[in-house]
């Protein structure tokens, strides 16, 4: 076996991934990682914060029961998780359970919040302190502010809106500088004028935001869950494949243009298209049409696409929610479809196997494509029938072999790597590396280890694992 240092890098597009909203509940990245082969490079977590309103802190649809909703927006104060933290909460529960199961598996945090505008700038600076350990994750606040749905837009005007977005991203810059901020609004106006939507109003948000992202549904039923999509009802819409590229840069191009021509990353925070408009077979067709023009370099704008979402109770999901059982997914046809798309080396992160190195051996982890591993190659004779591998140290690991991600938590010892190899096999006498990487076991990363604590982790790891390779069925 030869050891050397391995490079985890940016890939071409990144493909993150909705897990849980208002149309669904969280599932657990042991799950997700081993039924689609792959961390994504972010996971993306739905969260409100209304703390001035009379029901808070329960979910409105809790808080406000009701048979005779019309719509999932009509409720006093938006309809997604409470953010559980901040002034008045703690860090015990939701939205950082989920956020440390996120980076203890190799990927980073997108956080959308809706936040009521009036709250204080004491309040913003608690939510900026739960969110410095976190590290390198992103805060998309305030989404789709150029709408009409949320509740921080039927209170406040666009432009307390807009200022209320430089306010919050202001205090996060200098509470918790690990933490770039997304703007999310609406795309280029149809009035032949070439400007956003509210362009006046968000000039300055698209100005100081770290990353530029809006949403856009190749087709939607909005009327989600209190009616259904039938012809001629104006509850959903549909639009072509090419037809959402040419938007999204359109608007790219325009952010651009606000910003004095200076380039930020740009993304797409939400897309699918509805099952409930197009039936599980088109909607997998095109969802692949639209990964595919990415990756032909037409459209190469994209930094990241964030597919929406794992598991939901509609069918805007990988998965339908087993009406019988939340906690049972049934896989759509767009499962595989996209499980195909992932695996393609365009939307992978880039793995550069480097120069030698010696045991021990400190790994820093930056985020899900910054990152420093050691690479273990191994010579096969041939595809192996038992390959697993047993390490005696009790840290925490993301590994990779052969285009397959494997999970390894501080108490386990022995990972079976054999899925890597049943639809995959290698050549006689391949040599194939084992990638190894270290999360933060805790989910967070730890103010003791430096000045770059908040944005860098790090982990040393002192012994070789050993691995049992066989070729032949044990007799």
């Amino acid at each position: 076996m030869n050891v050397k240092k391995v490079l985890l890098g940016k890939a071409q597009c990144s493909v993150d991934l909705g897990d849980g909203s208002e149309r669904g509940e969280y599932v657990n990245q042991d799950y997700i990682i081993n039924v689609l082969g792959r961390p994504h490079r972010s996971i993306g977590l739905m969260y409100c914060y209304y703390p001035l309103d009379e029901g808070w802190p329960e979910r409105a649809s809790v808080a406000f029961k009701s048979d005779n909703m019309e719509n999932a927006w009509g409720y006093p104060y938006d309809d997604y998780f409470p953010y559980g933290g901040g002034l008045e909460g703690d860090r015990d529960g939701e939205p950082f359970t989920f956020m440390r199961d996120i980076r203890k598996h190799g990927q980073d945090v997108n956080l959308t919040m809706t936040v009521d505008c009036a709250v204080s700038d004491e309040q913003l600076v608690a939510i900026a302190k739960d969110l410095r350990t976190f590290g390198r994750m992103r805060l998309r606040i305030n989404h789709e502010a150029t709408g009409t749905w949320f509740n921080f837009n039927k209170r406040y005007s666009y432009q307390e809106v807009a200022d209320f977005f430089v306010r919050f991203h202001k205090i996060i810059k200098e509470h918790a500088p690990n933490v770039s901020t997304l703007i999310c609004i609406g795309g280029v106006k149809d009035d032949g004028s070439g400007e956003i939507e509210y362009e006046k109003e968000f000039t300055e948000a698209v100005r100081v935001a770290d990353v530029w992202s809006h949403d856009r549904y190749i087709s939607l039923h909005w009327g989600w869950p209190n009616d259904i999509a039938e012809p001629g009802l104006n509850n959903h819409s549909r639009n072509n494949v090419k037809a959402i590229h040419e938007h999204n840069r359109d608007a790219f191009e325009r952010y651009k243009y606000i910003n004095d021509g200076k380039n930020k990353l740009k993304v797409l925070s939400e897309l699918n298209t509805d099952g409930d408009v197009t039936g599980g077979i088109e909607q997998a067709e095109e969802v692949k049409e639209f990964y595919d023009m990415i990756k032909s370099g037409e459209y190469d704008f994209y930094d990241a696409i964030t597919m929406y979402q794992f598991r939901d109770r509609g069918r805007l999901g990988l998965e339908l929610e087993d009406p019988n059982n939340s906690e049972v997914g049934i896989a759509q046809p767009l499962f595989e479809v996209y499980k195909d798309i992932i695996s393609d080396p365009y939307f992978c992160p880039e793995l550069k196997i480097t120069s030698d190195v010696e045991l021990p051996l400190t790994l820093r982890w930056g985020d899900a494509e910054d990152s420093e591993g050691v690479a273990v190659e191994i010579d096969f004779e041939k595809n192996p029938v038992f390959c697993e591998v047993t390490f005696e140290e009790e840290i925490n690991l993301m590994m990779e072999i052969n285009g397959r991600w494997f999970y390894k938590a501080p108490g386990t010892k022995t990972i079976d790597l054999m899925p890597a190899f049943w639809n995959s096999p290698i050549k006689d006498g391949e040599r194939v590396a084992l990638n190894i990487f270290a999360p933060p076991a805790s989910g967070e990363n730890d103010k003791s280890q430096g000045d770059d604590w908040d944005m860098n982790y790090y982990t040393t790891i002192n012994k070789l694992p050993e691995f049992r390779i066989r070729y032949v069925p044990t007799k």
